[in-house]
């Protein structure tokens, strides 16, 4: 069974405001507004001095349980939401691993489910060890991007980017926060700029939140719980608006998502889930035996949630 065996997580010092942001990418400042008085977002960390690299090493580097057991590592997974992040031929991921002694490891990036998919990483990172049969072999999961053009910065209406990097130890048989199930959804005819599209935007906002309750509800029925045994969600931070709406929608109380980072990280790709790990475990919200759901949606459009047991 997969199962998380560590997570450690980045955030920059340096904070901006939504405002700020809102003005580099032309915004107006009643669009400006809308991020902080409606969708729950206040300001971001940006790490404007430190490349895609520094940002992801940031994370490994906190990753305590790492060292020592670089030589157990057979996998190295990006969870990425862009497709590209850097120009040919350089390859970040592997001067990360050349960094941290584990250039031995077969590594590669996911990210054809936006910023769905660092549940996918995890998933295949639980399959990927289980192929193999080593009880002993571990896989890492990378996450976090740089804020570097305009789309990359924003969506349009829904949410903020910030540069936040997260790293996750993953195993077969660990001791805790094992995975129950894992459920995706990808919804192809959404697939597109939402900006230029009105259209498909009108449709998709229509479908987000019943697509993402599915999503939920599928893994919840795959793990052979019910929605009354999840004792916590954990987020993406797109902003809080949308999931106050899922919660009302699906009948699940809002104060057992956990919320606090969106006004604080902003959306940080594909690693707000493991972002809200730790403050989740930093707080004392994650009890043994408690099951908690994690739940994501990636433009595209992919709609995610995975069951673990703490």
């Amino acid at each position: 069974m997969t199962a998380i065996e560590a997570v450690a997580c980045y955030l920059p010092e340096h904070r901006v405001s939504v405002e700020d942001v809102a003005g580099r990418v032309g915004l107006n400042s009643m669009q400006a507004r809308l991020f902080r008085r409606f969708l729950g977002l206040a300001e971001i960390r940006l790490d404007p001095d430190g490349s895609l690299l520094d940002l992801l090493s940031a994370a490994l580097s906190r990753l305590d349980l790492l060292r020592g057991s670089e030589h157990r590592v057979r996998y190295v997974l990006y969870a990425r939401t862009l497709s590209a992040v850097e120009p040919y031929p350089v390859s970040t991921l592997h001067e990360l691993c050349r960094a941290f002694g584990l250039d031995h490891a077969v590594s590669f990036t996911l990210t054809h489910h936006a910023c769905a998919t660092g549940l996918l990483a995890v998933d295949a990172a639980g399959r990927l060890l289980a192929t193999d049969g080593d009880a002993d072999a571990l896989a890492l999961v990378v996450a976090g991007e740089k804020a570097f053009t305009p789309d990359a910065q924003y969506i349009p209406g829904t949410s903020i980017f910030g540069e936040s990097a997260a790293a996750c130890l993953v195993s077969l048989a660990g001791p805790r926060d094992r995975v129950l199930a894992y459920a995706s959804s990808i919804r192809g005819e959404f697939d597109g700029r939402m900006d230029t599209m009105p259209d498909m935007a009108s449709r998709f906002e229509k479908e987000y939140l019943p697509s993402l309750a599915d999503a939920i509800s599928a893994a919840i029925s795959q793990a052979g719980v019910s929605l009354e045994d999840i004792g916590l969600i954990l987020p993406h931070n797109v902003n809080t608006m949308s999931w106050q709406r899922l919660c009302r929608q699906i009948g699940f109380p809002a104060d057992r998502v956990l919320l606090a980072n969106v006004a604080v990280t902003g959306h940080a790709f594909c690693a707000d889930a493991f972002i809200n790990y730790t403050t989740a475990a930093d707080r004392g919200l994650l009890r043994p035996g408690q099951r908690y759901l994690i739940a994501a949606a990636g433009v595209g459009a992919t709609f995610s949630a995975m069951v673990v047991e703490h």
